[in-house]
């Protein structure tokens, strides 16, 4: 597979379909979706930012590296804790690869240790890369491998990732994350609901790879999952812009009370599905029955408004003047979406798809 990253950096086990998927517009997707089609079996046309939201990009970049850096060395901490220098990172294509690349340059430098980084794919529905599986399983011990993601929303993926890890003796069914404001895992840089600027855009800021593919006159059964590389965006490619602006921001000498104090004391403790209950209240306030299109999150609405058709932004009414929100509200001033001010208690942001009628 193709990507503008460095093998040194990440290794992905994909398939190259450059060239053989049609991406196809937003609308036309989001039809073929609520009509019964899975998404995975279609490749969304790339968002291309205006000026103004690149500005908002920018600004997000240059206001929230240093918080994205702590939750980075928190969670690589965790990490060697846990695992230690055998760690074999394995990011979820595609949010997950820039935060493996960000945890494997942080272990290097502060520990010495040279953990390797794959990137595979995850399908909510269809599952996880199984020949991915097998390929790893075959180099490494099962203990090792980590799953690691960008964010979690509500948990759908780390839900699908569990039921798929039970036919993987060995193999931790946990996932490591920079934000989980839902609550869910121990494995995480922060609870907190914080912008992670590489949420904001979509594969220049993910080695120029698209979101993952699976389709059977495709993708043959000893194939890996497939993914297209955006070669025509080269000149737009930030991919290493953005490792590099949180890189600098890397704080080595974290204390472990910080790093408590960032972290769940005590995640039984917690009620491991209060995101999901936040989510589903929003689904009984606006009638939606279907959770499937309510994302919560900053990094969930953000790809909402990016890579579908949103009904609805809701912003936390604690966050009027929050600057982490400021790309969210550029986007929806952008699409013509209406913002909605809600008392949400996890989220800062939660991000509604529009049900269409029509299909």
């Amino acid at each position: 597979m193709r990507s503008s990253y460095r093998e040194d950096d990440v290794i992905f086990l994909l398939k190259d379909i450059t060239g053989m998927v049609k991406p196809q517009p937003a609308r036309e997707r989001e039809k073929a979706i609520q009509a019964g089609r899975h998404y995975c079996e279609m490749l969304p046309l790339e968002y291309v930012p205006t000026q103004a939201y690149m500005e908002a990009y920018q600004e997000g970049l240059e206001q929230f590296a240093g918080l994205t850096a702590q939750a980075v060395g928190i969670l690589a901490d965790k990490i060697m804790e846990k695992k230690g220098s055998q760690a074999v990172l394995v990011s979820l294509a595609r949010a997950g690869t820039p935060v493996g690349i960000l945890l494997k340059r942080y272990i290097r430098r502060k520990y010495g240790a040279e953990v390797k980084h794959y990137s595979i794919s995850i399908i909510r529905g269809r599952g996880i890369d199984a020949n991915a599986m097998k390929f790893l399983l075959e180099k490494y011990e099962a203990e090792s491998l980590l799953f690691v993601d960008g964010w979690i929303g509500k948990g759908a993926i780390l839900g699908e990732l569990k039921k798929e890890l039970a036919a993987y003796p060995g193999v931790s069914d946990e996932i490591a994350v920079l934000a989980d404001p839902a609550g869910v895992t121990e494995l995480c840089g922060t609870h907190e609901d914080i912008l992670i600027p590489s949420s904001c855009l979509n594969c220049t800021v993910s080695g120029l790879v698209s979101r993952t593919f699976l389709r059977d006159d495709i993708i043959g059964q000893e194939d890996f999952h497939g993914a297209v590389y955006y070669e025509e965006m080269e000149q737009e490619d930030l991919s290493y812009d953005f490792i590099g602006s949180i890189e600098q921001e890397f704080d080595f000498c974290l204390p472990a009370e910080e790093s408590r104090s960032h972290s769940v004391s005590d995640v039984k403790s917690r009620t491991e599905s209060a995101g999901l209950r936040e989510v589903r209240a929003i689904g009984r306030k606006f009638g939606i029955s279907d959770l499937n299109l309510i994302k919560p999150g900053i990094g969930e609405t953000t790809r909402v408004l990016l890579r579908r058709i949103p009904w609805k932004i809701l912003i936390s009414s604690q966050c009027r003047k929050d600057r982490s929100l400021n790309h969210i509200v550029r986007l929806a001033e952008e699409k013509q979406v209406p913002v909605e001010y809600y008392p949400l208690v996890r989220y800062k942001s939660c991000g509604i798809i529009k049900k269409l009628a029509d299909t």
